[in-house]
Parts: structure tokens; sequence; C-alpha cells
């Protein structure tokens, strides 16, 4: 079960630092991005984040995002 759902407004560790941004997609299924594929499950769910500084679009894992208020 997701912990997070679409609209949340999350933050993440990077290689330019700690970013933040808003949940537009929960993958439960596996799925492609960038060309690659990626692993996701009800029990183990994906989630694609749009940056709020720029257009970026990031896909992490649960366990690498942090829920802001």
């Amino acid at each position: 079960m997701a912990k997070f759902s679409k609209g949340d407004h999350v933050s993440w560790n990077s290689e330019a630092g700690r970013v933040s941004g808003k949940i537009i997609k929960v993958h439960e299924q596996d799925f492609d991005y960038k060309g690659h594929k990626r692993r996701a499950s009800k029990d183990d769910p994906q989630y694609e984040i749009e940056s709020d500084k720029t257009d970026h679009i990031a896909a992490h894992k649960e366990d690498a995002l942090t829920k802001l208020d």
C-alpha cells in the first residue's frame, strides 16, 4: 500500500543536495522510465515527482522520500 499520494509534497537527496517536489504519479506496477524498466508493486511502489525549482521529473522508491508539510 502506497505511503504517499499524488499531490503530496516530498523531498529527497540528489547529487545537487536536498530537492523537493510534488508527486505527480504513483506506480504500483513495473514501468518504463527514461528508457529503463523500473520495478514497482503495491507493496513496493515508486513515485514520479516534479521538482519545485525545475521541470525535472524524478522517480524514487518510498524509502528515499520524506513528506513535507
